[in-house]
């Protein structure tokens, strides 16, 4: 190994330290991102450029505490910086190996006040984006504190189109998008995605959401973005003690919507993981008692069409034996669904179940099926009553061999009551702490969790990769109740806003679109190759096909691509994308050669040519592709589909031809 190799080894590897000047600057690995940090007037600020241009004009930094009025900081103190250029690899994910290549400044500010006397902000920049927080050191150990206000800002340069929700809604983040000029915002849940009208894209996120509230997005009507912590009951925005760090606030900065989806800043912002084995943590495809609920066919309570009986539980075994799925849900299996539920959730339990559910003899009759039941906890938000079973419920499922648990709470935001019967926000300190404990207790037991109604995703599934999947979004479900159903754009809004975040768990894969509707607003509004393609449009390790049992084997057509489409992948590319209008994605199968391709678009009949130059060139493929059929449309015709088959190259192009709220599902097969 030469000198010159060595020298830059050791420089990426060892923190600069120098004496600070009035402005600190820093730039990307590839000098395509360059961050600026500087103080004026009393206020710390932060400056974004890429490409030579200002991308985000200064917006301010620091954190306000209660007991000392707000700080004026007075000047950089020290500068350090550091690189790194390193891979790792995921247990599972949408891409096997992750390359980590960032530079990294940090500089320390002054303040006037005590608590703010001394504070470090860390920038670590990628060519595709980049991420910071803060770090509180100097807080002497022990000390409680209690944050009032969150300064940061974000000021994008330009005008802008934005997609987004009004945050703290009743609903959680279960909304519609709207898309509005970026200045209508008033208070928006994250990621936040935005488009510039000369093409640029940004999102604002998190990552590392660790023992402190998420952070939403208040505008100020002229392009202003300020950070806006979901609050403790008694306002209080974060309770901490002694010396901290904040999570990161993160920007991804491409030219595409799809660059924004194909980032990885995600993930390696967050820790590696803290499981030493995660062999017992398997990715897969599941059916279960749900969907006939929703639909109500059957009932979570009891009575007497109670859905998860031991006999209808066997059913749904044989059938996931059958056609080679992974595991059973079951909801409803447990005491405490019978009354109003969500209004007494202290009333479940989570190791007692209802008499017609024998736990051990489903267990045992799946077992040897070679299928798993997964556990289902709902909690109504009931959080001190789930918390107070959580070990002996753990315990109990990792006694019958239950490795995967759905966890549930239902309840309106803002109501969710905590031990001392304070009214908490769904993503607050508090539960942002509960969702972590859960997940740890649960990792004890070598048990994954699939969480619904959940905080935020931000990465922590590579610190702890038995989060495997999570909804915090309108998912199909949405589609059985109506009034309004998702429209055919909410899933090509999504693949750039809420999945930025991380894995969703969207149940796709319902064929019965209609089922028995006959207004547009109460019913699924997709085609069935719609349904497919989300498979792999919407990443999650865990997929549900989501409808009745009877509807699958009514189409082995269609079903067949349920059957062959994994879950877990080498690689992902978003090969084309703009957002609210049309996505396409290609994924490499894990272990394996075969490439799967989703293709969705908006209530809007669209042709696409597509390369297949991500094929491995001098192969060929069968394309086995499920595709909109002759006079498909979501609104008149949705079970339109035609199966075809043709053999390609990496030199071929594919026209992707589909319907109004259509889509196309694509398995490119090796064959030499």
């Amino acid at each position: 190994m030469s000198f010159r190799t060595l020298a830059l080894l050791a420089a990426l590897a060892s923190p600069v330290l120098a004496q600070a000047a009035e402005r600190e600057c820093a730039q990307s690995p590839g000098k395509v991102i360059e961050v600026c940090v500087f103080t004026k007037d009393g206020q710390a600020f932060y400056e974004v450029s890429k490409g030579g241009k200002v991308v985000l004009a200064p917006g301010g930094m620091g954190l306000s505490f209660a007991g000392e009025a707000q700080a004026r900081y007075t000047g950089i103190t020290a500068a350090k910086r550091a690189a790194s250029d390193t891979s790792w690899e995921q247990p599972w994910g949408e891409q096997r190996i992750i390359r980590d290549n960032h530079s990294e400044l940090t500089v320390s500010l002054a303040g006037d006040t005590p608590l703010n006397k001394s504070f470090d902000v860390t920038f670590r920049l990628f060519d595709d984006g980049l991420g910071f927080r803060y770090a509180y050191t100097a807080i002497p150990a022990g000390q409680a504190v209690a944050v009032t206000d969150d300064r940061t800002e974000f000021k994008p340069v330009g005008a802008y189109d934005a997609w987004w929700y009004e945050a703290l809604g009743q609903e959680r983040d279960e909304y519609l998008y709207k898309q509005t000029d970026a200045r209508r915002i008033t208070l928006a849940e994250t990621p936040l995605t935005m488009r510039e009208k000369g093409g640029l894209h940004l999102s604002f996120h998190e990552a590392a959401l660790i023992d402190f509230p998420s952070m939403l997005l208040a505008g100020n009507g002229a392009g202003t973005y300020k950070a806006k912590l979901m609050p403790w009951a008694d306002g209080t925005l974060a309770k901490k003690t002694g010396a901290f760090t904040t999570p990161w606030r993160t920007v991804l900065i491409g030219d595409t919507a799809g660059a924004l989806a194909d980032s990885r800043i995600e993930l390696n912002l967050n820790e590696p993981s803290k499981l030493a084995d995660t062999s017992w943590i398997k990715p897969g495809k599941y059916v279960g008692v749900w969907w006939e609920m929703h639909l109500q066919k059957s009932t979570w309570g009891s009575g007497p069409i109670h859905g998860a009986t031991t006999e209808n539980t066997k059913r749904y075994i044989d059938f996931a034996a059958k056609y080679g799925f992974d595991g059973v849900l079951v909801e409803g299996w447990n005491k405490g669904w019978d009354g109003d539920w969500i209004a007494n959730g202290d009333k479940f339990s989570f190791t007692q179940a209802y008499p017609d559910f024998d736990i051990k003899a489903i267990t045992d009759y799946a077992r040897a099926k070679g299928v798993k039941l997964i556990g289902h906890n709902e909690t109504a938000g009931a959080v001190p009553n789930y918390e107070a079973q959580l070990e002996d419920a753990m315990k109990l499922y990792e006694s019958v061999g239950v490795s995967q648990v759905k966890t549930g709470y239902v309840r309106h935001s803002g109501t969710i009551l905590d031990q001392d019967g304070q009214r908490q926000w769904f993503a607050g300190q508090y539960m942002v702490r509960h969702n972590l404990h859960v997940a740890e207790v649960a990792a004890r037991h070598r048990i994954s969790i699939d969480a619904h109604e959940p905080v935020k995703d931000t990465g922590l599934r590579r610190t702890w990769p038995n989060m495997l999947s999570r909804e915090g979004a309108r998912g199909q479900e949405f589609n059985a109740w109506g009034d309004p159903t998702n429209p055919p754009e909410h899933t090509v809004i999504i693949p750039f806003t809420r999945m930025l975040a991380g894995p969703m768990d969207f149940t796709p894969g319902v064929f019965d679109v209609v089922h028995g509707k006959t207004e547009l607003t109460r019913r699924g509004q997709s085609t069935i190759a719609t349904q497919l393609a989300l498979y792999v449009v919407l990443y999650s390790p865990i997929h549900m096909a989501a409808d009745l049992l009877e509807n699958y084997e009514a189409r082995p057509d269609a079903f067949q691509f349920i059957r062959d489409v994994p879950t877990d992948w080498e690689t992902s590319k978003t090969l084309q994308g703009q957002v609210g209008d049309y996505v396409v994605v290609a994924r490499q199968q894990r272990g394996a050669k075969d490439w799967f391709l989703g293709a969705l678009t908006d209530e809007q009949p669209r042709k696409l040519s597509q390369k297949l130059d991500f094929l491995a060139p001098g192969k060929r493929y069968e394309a086995q592709i499920y595709r909109d059929g002759p006079w498909a449309d979501f609104r008149t015709n949705p079970a339109a589909l035609t199966v075809e088959k043709k053999v390609v190259t990496a030199k071929d192009s594919l026209d992707l031809d589909m319907a109004p709220g259509g889509g196309a599902a694509v398995r490119f097969k090796i064959l030499d």
